[in-house]
């Protein structure tokens, strides 16, 4: 899913809770990861979070903060694999204070990586969740985000106000948004995650706390007009 698609996604969803949750999920990660190759992303057995790795690595490297440029630690590393993706479980074992544990899981989380995550919060790491109900992490994680077992589906009206909206007809067409079709899945959560990192993580760190969040909100605004969105104030 490209850029395009992710900002007319955001101002489908602009009339729900969905915006503001990722935002204010992401400027919990943001906030919480402290430390270059701080930000520790694992997933479960069957699904590693690959891709939302390289979208949220992107972003900070387009922000400039090297500290959110995430660590992707796997369950099993194939042999010849490089050295940025031959990061094994054993690295939770060293997470601490100022580092955050970013555990996304489309299904439930396996007792071993529950274990190993409920270890690193014990050392002080900062667990963060993103998966579809899965009670035990809910409970260990500092933060959540849920998404319903059943996705969230947009209403074909909200989709077709959005294009409609888009003034250049080139580009509406390029977007080949099917509106009978598209979900809220755990991926397209991923791209609303990893979007919203790279938009609240821009901030000057010498404002007050109301003054940075005005800033945040003014650059969000900003980037969603370049994109073509217009979701509301947040």
């Amino acid at each position: 899913m490209d850029s395009a698609r992710v900002a007319l996604l955001r101002q489908v969803l602009s009339s729900t809770p969905w915006v503001d949750r990722t935002r204010d999920f992401a400027r919990a990660l943001r906030s919480s990861t402290r430390s270059e190759h701080g930000l520790l992303l694992v997933g479960t057995p069957d699904d590693e979070p690959w891709h939302l790795a390289a979208h949220i690595d992107d972003e900070s490297r387009f922000a400039g903060i090297p500290e959110l440029s995430p660590v992707l630690v796997r369950h099993r590393v194939p042999d010849g694999a490089p050295a940025h993706l031959s990061i094994g479980l054993d690295r939770l074992e060293y997470a601490r204070a100022g580092e955050t544990l970013f555990v996304v899981a489309p299904s439930s989380a396996p007792e071993a990586l529950l274990d190993r995550v409920d270890d690193a919060r014990g050392r002080g790491a900062t667990i963060m969740s993103m998966h579809s109900g899965d009670a035990d992490l809910t409970t260990l994680a500092h933060e959540s985000l849920i998404l319903p077992p059943q996705g969230l589906m947009p209403s074909s009206a909200s989709w077709s106000t959005a294009l409609a909206s888009i003034d250049d007809v080139s580009a509406r067409t390029a977007l080949d948004v099917d509106v009978t079709s598209v979900t809220v899945s755990f991926d397209v959560l991923e791209h609303l995650v990893s979007t919203a990192v790279g938009e609240t993580a821009i901030v000057a760190p010498a404002r007050t706390h109301s003054s940075r969040r005005a800033f945040r909100d003014r650059l969000g605004r900003l980037l969603d007009s370049i994109s073509g969105s217009a979701h509301a104030d947040t």
